[in-house]
């Protein structure tokens, strides 16, 4: 199973101040720039610029709202990045193992030689 992982998306969701914004856009069902600069240590308008990032590659839905944006996690986005995860995840325990195995059989090879 192979899927094409999307650089943008992923370097999106890579900086930690992102991936607490989703955590609270999801936990509150949505919010503002402002609203989130309450919660988090950086300025509203590192905020806003983050949110831009994460509006880019689609994670995130706005909506004006008076004289605010509200931002609203994209559910449909957010599983397709879920599903990249996996995929890259299953690929690497796939590697992983073929790794384990030659070390395996390379170790068993040297046992047999007496060393």
């Amino acid at each position: 199973m192979s899927v094409t992982v999307d650089d943008g998306l992923w370097s999106a969701v890579g900086d930690p101040t992102r991936r607490r914004m989703l955590d609270l856009l999801l936990a509150d069902g949505g919010g503002t720039a402002t609203t989130l600069s309450e919660r988090l240590p950086v300025t509203r308008q590192a905020v806003a610029k983050h949110l831009g990032v994460l509006h880019r590659v689609g994670l995130v839905q706005v909506t004006p709202s008076g004289r605010e944006r509200r931002y609203e996690v994209d559910q449909a986005q957010l599983a397709r990045a879920v599903a990249q995860l996996s995929s890259v995840g299953a690929a690497w325990d796939a590697r992983l193992q073929r790794i384990k195995r030659i070390a395996e059989a390379i170790q068993h090879g040297q046992g047999g030689q007496g060393g």
